[in-house]
C-alpha cells in the first residue's frame, strides 16, 4: 500500500476516521488526522459534567453501543477487548410501547451482542489515534480542500487559511464537509467542492442526516421500576431511546445515569424552531424538560434527577 500513497489525511477521529487511519498506519502509510473537537471520538464522545453538589460525572452521550455483523470486525473486537478497550454490554433490553405502556420483547440477560468502549465509549477510537504511525491534531479544523493538479495531491487549509500540508490522499469520515448543512451551521463553505468529484457528490445525497437531541440524566437512587437497562421506545414523538449509561462494564458511578435519545423527528422540529447553529442554554433547557416530561409520562414512576442536562450530539 505504501507503493501507492505514502502521505495521507484523514478528517473526523470518530471510529470509522480513527480506524481507518490506524490501518493505514499499519500498512506503512504516514497518516496525519484531523479533529475540530477537543479529543476523538465522534459519535462515541464522552461529556463530563459537573453536579451541583461538586460530584463529577461522566457520560457516554452519543451511540450508546455498537455491533458486530462481519467476521472481520470481530477479529479487531476480539484485538480490542485483550486491551481492555470495549466489553460486551451483557444486561437485559427491551421495547416500550406508549400506547400499551408495556415493554415487550425483553431479551434474556447477557445475549444482547452489544459492545461497549471501555471505561468509555471513546476508548477504542483514542487508542486508535495514538498508534504510532498515526499524527493526531485535535482542535484542528479543515475549512478548505484544494486539488493541485501539477503537484498531484490535496491542499489542506485551516479555517483561517493557513495551510495544514499537502497529501497524496485524504479520507473523509465526515458528511458534514461537503453538505450544505456544513454553511448553515458554521456560515462558511463547505470544505470540498462537490464539483471535483461529481460521482461521489451522488452517492453522498442519498446519505441522510439523522439530528438528535441527549438529555443526561442523574438519579440518586436505581430505577426500580424499569426491569431493563436500556430499551427503544414506540409510538413517541418525542424519544426513542433510553438507557442506564452506568450500568456498562468499566464504569465508576455511585449515582445512576441514565440518556434519553430523541427521535430525529423531535430533533427536526427543534432545528427548524431555532436553526442549526449551536442552541443557546435557554434552548437545551427547554429540551431538556420537555424530553424529561415524556420519560415520566411512559408510566414508569420516575422521580426527579439531582442533574439533567441536554446536548444536541448530532444534526
Amino acid at each position: 500500500m505504501s507503493s501507492v500513497l505514502s502521505k495521507v489525511a484523514v478528517v473526523g477521529s470518530g471510529i470509522s476516521g480513527a480506524a481507518c487511519a490506524w490501518s493505514l498506519a499499519r500498512n506503512g502509510v504516514s497518516v496525519t488526522l484531523f479533529e475540530s473537537a477537543r479529543g476523538p471520538g465522534g459519535r462515541m464522545s464522552q461529556r463530563r459534567e459537573i453536579a451541583e453538589d461538586g460530584k463529577e460525572l461522566v457520560f457516554d452521550h452519543g451511540a450508546p453501543y455498537f455491533t458486530v455483523s462481519s467476521t472481520d470486525v470481530l477479529s479487531l473486537v476480539r484485538e480490542w477487548e485483550s486491551k481492555n478497550l470495549c466489553a460486551e454490554w451483557k444486561e437485559s433490553f427491551g421495547v416500550f410501547d406508549c400506547f400499551s405502556n408495556q415493554f415487550s420483547s425483553i431479551e434474556q440477560e447477557g445475549v444482547s451482542g452489544r459492545y461497549v468502549g471501555t471505561p468509555a465509549m471513546n476508548s477504542i477510537c483514542k487508542a486508535l489515534c495514538h498508534e504510532p504511525g498515526v499524527e493526531s491534531k485535535f482542535g484542528v479544523s479543515v475549512g478548505r480542500m484544494e486539488w493541485l493538479e501539477k503537484d498531484n495531491s490535496w491542499l489542506l487549509l485551516g479555517i483561517d487559511g493557513q495551510s495544514l500540508g499537502q497529501f497524496e490522499g485524504v479520507v473523509a469520515s465526515d458528511k458534514n464537509i461537503v453538505s450544505p448543512r456544513f454553511t448553515n451551521v458554521t456560515g462558511r463553505v463547505p470544505p470540498l467542492d462537490l464539483n471535483l468529484i461529481p460521482d461521489l457528490a451522488t452517492k453522498l445525497q442519498n446519505i441522510p442526516a439523522i439530528p438528535c437531541f441527549a438529555l443526561m440524566l442523574g438519579f440518586e437512587q436505581p430505577l426500580t421500576s424499569i426491569p431493563v437497562r436500556g430499551f427503544s421506545i414506540m409510538n413517541s414523538k418525542v424519544l426513542s431511546w433510553a438507557y442506564c449509561d452506568s450500568s456498562k462494564p468499566g464504569r465508576s458511578s455511585s449515582s445512576e445515569l441514565w440518556i434519553l435519545h430523541s427521535t430525529m423527528e423531535y430533533a427536526e422540529k427543534v432545528i427548524a424552531e431555532y436553526g442549526l447553529q449551536k442552541p443557546s442554554d435557554a434552548t437545551l433547557k427547554k429540551v431538556a424538560e420537555e424530553l424529561y416530561q415524556e420519560f415520566q409520562s411512559i408510566g414508569l414512576s420516575i422521580p426527579r434527577p439531582f442533574f439533567m442536562k441536554a446536548h444536541r450530539c448530532s444534526s
